[in-house]
């Protein structure tokens, strides 16, 4: 197998990966947007809200904020957000506060909610590491591929990353989990 990338810029990254089966660009495009692990806000705690949005409402959208996942965390590790808000005016993703500097919204202007005179939001926020399979909010991307024109052993994948993540860094991070599961299955079919 060999790999030829065509552009790598930003949250987007083109290859042709030759010499491979179906089933292997399947299994990458499916790890790689299934089970690449990322940052999401998982829980919330409304200390008060007096807008006319539901506390689940607001939660859902909160869970939805991409949050950059760079770098190397444990299993299990938590980073808390706050938000302190007072209308009228719209609230955006920038006044997330985050208790890592690792751990941020990866874009600022994403609104949350817009709260009007005298309206006043005040809450906490848990996130977690998960994965797509758990629920999109765990999604790091989207990748796809079609057959190259020239040889139906060639494949022109296209991986656009959602931000929490570098396409490159999706991509190793499928590799990675697909050889584990192969060396897992190695040693199950040495011990029958």
């Amino acid at each position: 197998m060999k790999i030829e990338v065509l552009h790598s810029k930003g949250k987007e990254m083109e290859f042709v990966l030759k010499d491979a089966t179906v089933a292997f660009a399947n299994a990458i495009r499916r790890i790689g947007m299934s089970q690449v692990p990322v940052f999401a806000i998982d829980s919330v705690t409304f200390y008060e809200n007096s807008s006319s949005i539901f506390d689940e409402y607001i939660a859902n959208r909160l869970g939805l904020i991409p949050l950059t996942s760079e770098g190397s965390h444990k299993e299990g590790e938590e980073v808390l957000f706050s938000l302190e808000a007072e209308g009228p005016r719209t609230v955006y993703s920038k006044e997330l506060k985050s208790s890592s500097a690792k751990v941020k919204c990866v874009h600022d202007n994403i609104p949350i909610i817009k709260l009007g005179e005298d309206r006043r939001i005040r809450l906490e926020a848990r996130a977690r590491m998960g994965d797509g399979r758990e629920h999109a909010k765990f999604q790091a991307g989207v990748i796809s591929y079609g057959y190259d024109t020239n040889d139906k052993k060639d494949f022109r994948f296209k991986v656009e990353s959602f931000g929490q993540v570098s396409p490159k860094t999706m991509l190793l991070k499928a590799v990675e989990i697909l050889e584990g599961k192969c060396g897992e299955l190695n040693s199950q079919l040495k011990e029958v």
